[in-house]
């Protein structure tokens, strides 16, 4: 091979070995997961930008250091002007994950709902604060009226933040909608920016990028500090023990390609509904 020829060939293969890097680290920004604490777990810290609820201005809360190092990474979303009181929800510039259902309605939803969750283990019920997480509860009404949850796995658990992990089409921790929003209700940080998040709880799940909360969310099977940067927006009031059992089975060893934890009793959630109670 001539000298030139050897070249262009060495640098045709830099380019490509760059190309992978760049392919990886975007994966990474895109893969959705939470911050854990109490376990060595290496994760992505959330964004969180924008308060989805244009009126609620008090929810931006502070990120813990490690947050805010993350949060550092540039958004991929476009802003999106909407009135005092509307949702932003944020078309996504970068949906390679994601499934096309449109987007919900800009004014948000009042009140208290109730979700039900059937899954192949048996039913899990949440009541839903569509006062404090209008936004999110809105989302999540629009979402299950589209069946996007319907057939879908619990594709992470993590037994180190007692966390069940749900709400992904794809089961890859990188799927959701084609649009994001920001954090609302968000608990109170103590001096190190974490928060206690209780046993019951059931709160957003979203990447380093701003405004990424879209389906995916987590259960709390147990008391846990986190970064105080996730949304909650419900409580379980039955069916806990369903989440027990599967948490009690363990989860699998980090996958290769996404270091997802699966939970090993696979749990799927069948049907997704979400009412107004009253």
């Amino acid at each position: 091979m001539a000298g030139k020829d050897r070249k262009k060939q060495l640098a045709r293969q830099r380019y490509e070995r760059q190309m992978q890097r760049r392919a990886a680290r975007q994966a990474q920004a895109r893969r959705i997961k939470i911050i854990g604490t109490v376990a060595a777990v290496a994760v992505i810290a959330g964004g969180g930008g924008a308060i989805a609820f244009a009126m609620n201005k008090s929810d931006d809360n502070k990120k813990s250091t490690a947050s805010a190092s993350a949060s550092k990474t540039p958004s991929a979303q476009p802003s999106v002007s909407v009135k005092p009181g509307e949702c932003a929800y944020q078309p996504l510039s970068d949906s390679q994950n994601a499934k096309d259902v449109g987007k919900p309605p800009v004014k948000p939803v009042k009140g208290t709902y109730e979700m039900t969750i059937d899954t192949s283990q048996g039913k899990i019920v949440a009541k839903l604060d569509g006062t404090k997480a209008a936004c999110t509860v809105n989302s999540f009404e629009y979402l299950a009226s589209k069946k996007f949850f319907d057939n879908t796995k619990c594709h992470r658990l993590d037994t180190g933040i007692k966390v069940l992990q749900c709400g992904d089409p794809t089961a890859t921790g990188s799927g959701g909608p084609k649009y994001g929003f920001g954090n609302e209700n968000v608990p109170k940080a103590d001096s190190s920016g974490q928060a206690t998040y209780k046993r019951g709880m059931i709160a957003m799940a979203h990447s380093s990028q701003p405004n990424s909360n879209g389906s995916q969310f987590f259960i709390m099977y147990g008391d846990s500090p986190l970064p105080a940067d996730y949304t909650v927006f419900g409580e379980i009031t039955q069916g806990l023990d369903v989440v027990d059992s599967v948490a009690k089975a363990g989860a699998t060893a980090p996958d290769p390609q996404t270091q997802m934890t699966a939970p090993k009793k696979k749990i799927e959630i069948k049907h997704l509904t979400v009412t107004k109670m009253g």
